[in-house]
């Protein structure tokens, strides 16, 4: 069982920043690929970035690339996002997410991650 807890979130204007981070207990971390996700009520949860177990491959949506960044501290068991330039549409609940299986690259899809933090809230005023 793995527990991940986001931290960061909260109101920004538009133009600013904001990093996220997760923190997994557990004591695999590094054999994780971790992923972000963001969803607005009422719309399926979005992809935003994944970082494969090794750091060695990143992935991003086109809406952030450029502006987010993922990377991780395995000897923290953290993942962040950094998250720049935000814009109004940013705005949604954030969840970062492990995924066990040895893949190819990082998964886009939710439903291949097993595990799910609670979210943290993003909110970008213009």
């Amino acid at each position: 069982q793995v527990q991940l807890v986001e931290s960061g979130g909260g109101l920004v204007q538009a133009g600013g920043s904001l990093r996220l981070s997760c923190v997994a207990s557990g004591r695999t971390f590094s054999s994780y690929t971790m992923g972000w996700f963001r969803q607005v009520p009422g719309k399926e949860r979005e992809f935003v970035a994944a970082m494969y177990r090794s750091g060695s491959i990143t992935l991003y949506a086109d809406s952030v690339k450029g502006r987010f960044t993922i990377s991780r501290d395995n000897a923290k068991n953290t993942v962040y996002l950094q998250m720049n330039s935000l814009k109004p549409e940013d705005t949604a609940i954030y969840y970062c997410a492990a995924d066990m299986a040895i893949r190819i690259s990082p998964a886009r899809v939710p439903s291949r991650y097993d595990y799910w933090g609670q979210g943290t809230q993003v909110t970008v005023s213009s």
